[in-house]
Parts: structure tokens; sequence; C-alpha cells
């Protein structure tokens, strides 16, 4: 019942992003209706660590979007990574020495996947911040690799950021920013997960990104 109510919303919320309308009935000019971008951090780890790595994340993101004016910008957030511990350890947690130590490592992993939505909004200049929901099909496995079961979760996040443009007619453009996430449904983890899961927050605060992308 919780899966159906936060699909539903979902749903509603794209329904009202998709009527984009201005008031006069005629669409704002922009210098560039799409755009797309993805955090720098998928990047490196395509080519500098073994896929396979007990601690890769496997974390491949991508978003589309499309300016409605020179303020509001809403898009498509498509994502997919593997979690080898729970999300909410936080910085003030001792999140660096528990990756040192493995202390709070599943007994496998958990590979999460979804289609979002994200609404932007300019405040000043190059400053904004940016509203994203994401809800998650989960696949849990063990260190074999094998299906150990499903769950499913709603994962959103805050962000307040800078944009940058550049090149020729600025299609180019980098988005430094930091941004706190949450999320709820988390709850059909297998034992071994959940016990881990339990232990800590659902929220993570302040983590600082860097996304680069192209305007077109």
């Amino acid at each position: 019942m919780k899966n159906l109510l936060a699909v539903i919303l979902f749903l509603s919320t794209l329904s009202v992003f998709a009527q984009n309308n201005s008031p006069l009935g005629r669409e704002t000019e922009v210098a560039h209706k799409y755009r797309i971008s993805t955090p720098v951090i998928t990047l490196p780890q395509l080519v500098m660590d073994s896929w396979d790595d007990r601690k890769h994340t496997q974390h491949i993101e991508l978003h589309v979007k499309r300016n409605l004016d020179n303020k509001n910008i809403i898009g498509l957030k498509f994502a997919t990574w593997r979690l080898f511990q729970p999300m909410g350890i936080t910085w003030w947690d001792g999140l660096l020495d528990k990756l040192e130590t493995e202390s709070e490592f599943y007994p496998g992993h958990v590979r999460e996947s979804g289609i979002g939505i994200t609404y932007q909004r300019m405040l000043w200049k190059g400053l904004f911040a940016t509203v994203e929901v994401l809800p998650q099909f989960q696949t849990y496995m063990d260190l074999d690799g094998n299906k150990l079961g499903n769950g499913f979760k709603l994962y959103n996040s805050y962000h307040l950021g800078y944009h940058i443009a550049f090149g020729k007619k600025k299609r180019f453009f980098i988005e430094p920013q930091v941004h706190c996430q949450h999320w709820m449904f988390d709850n059909n983890a297998p034992d071994g997960f959940k016990e881990l899961d339990d232990k800590w927050r659902r929220y993570f605060l302040f983590e600082p990104n860097i996304y680069v992308g192209v305007n077109f």
C-alpha cells in the first residue's frame, strides 16, 4: 500500500510539471531549450576502478532537462548504483573510518535503480536550488551475486549550487553544488541488511558534488 501511494504521488507530481504553458499561452523564449548532465563522480570510476571491487558503487546517472523559461527547469533523472553499506552513515559518524575498517559492510550488495523527476529554480544569477524525487527498485544480492530479494525506496534530494556556462554560445556548463538526501519506504531488506540499516539514519547531509553538462 505504501509503495502504491508513493507511485501515485510521483505520477501526480509529474503531471503537474507537464503543464508547462506560460500564463499567456505562449512558449517563453530561452537561449537553449534542453540540457543533459551527469555528476563528475560517474566518470573516473568507469576507467580507474575495478567494476567488481567490493567498494565500487557502479554509479551511473544521467539528467535530461527542459528549460521552461530563464528561471524554471524540469527534467528526468535516470540513476542506478550499488550500495555496499548503509547510506545513512554521515560524516560525523566516522564515515571514512568505517570505509577503512569495513565494519558496517553489508553481507552483499543492494542494487538500486529508478527514473525520477527534477525541478530546478534559478535564484540569482547562476545560483540555483533543485529538488529531485527518485522512486527506486532494489535488488539485494549476496557476495556471490545471488539474488536474495527485492525492495522499494523513494529517494529524495535537495541541492544548492551554482551554474557556470562557458564555450561558444554557452553550450557547456559545470554546476558545483552541495546536497542533502533522505529516503522513505526502505523496509524490505533481508536479515543482515536490515540490522545495519536500522542502526543508521534515513538521511545524509552536506554531500559535495559537481555536475557537467551541455545545452542544446
